[in-house]
């Protein structure tokens, strides 16, 4: 196989991965030692998030296969792109928690749910709770209510019971 089919198959590969994940983000790692970079690799992996470093003269043809050029500005120096299939989150929240102890790690932007994000908006994905605990507090709205009436019926029961007795 020679270089121009390997470079073809590595673009088609960001194409699938660009198209499947909910969220795609581009880092610059440049300052990461090696022991960094693999403890990176290593949360984002737990997270099910997967991590490759990519020319970005392929990720670039990748860009405009999937119509998501308005990233390639964002494409300049050493680039490593997180892909996040599970959710949206995820990978955004290891990313930025990531970088907060580790300022080597620059975020430069990303795609999420289809749409190319600035920094800021990466930033503010990662404050949002993951999907369990968004489920989470869902169920407590919900139990909420249904709780209340139960204690009511219970006062109430109660209250009768006390009546009864008198």
């Amino acid at each position: 196989m020679g270089v121009r089919e390997e470079k073809a198959q590595v673009v088609e590969l960001l194409v699938e991965k660009i198209q499947n994940s909910k969220s795609t983000i581009v880092a610059d790692y440049r300052g990461l030692n090696v022991k960094q970079v693999t403890e990176l690799r290593k949360k984002l992996r737990e997270s099910g998030i997967e991590f490759k470093v990519v020319k970005n003269t392929l990720t670039r043809r990748a860009t405009e296969k999937t119509n998501f050029t308005a990233l390639d500005e964002v494409l300049v120096g050493p680039t490593a792109i997180a892909f996040g299939e599970e959710d949206a989150v995820t990978a955004a929240k290891v990313l930025v928690d990531f970088a907060k102890k580790n300022d080597k790690l620059e975020i430069k932007g990303g795609i999420v749910e289809g749409q190319v994000v600035s920094v800021d908006e990466i930033k503010a994905l990662a404050s949002l709770p993951s999907r369990e605990g968004l489920i989470s507090m869902f169920l407590s709205v919900l139990q909420a209510p249904v709780r209340n009436f139960a204690l009511a019926v219970k006062a109430v029961a109660e209250k009768n019971g006390d009546t009864q007795q008198a």
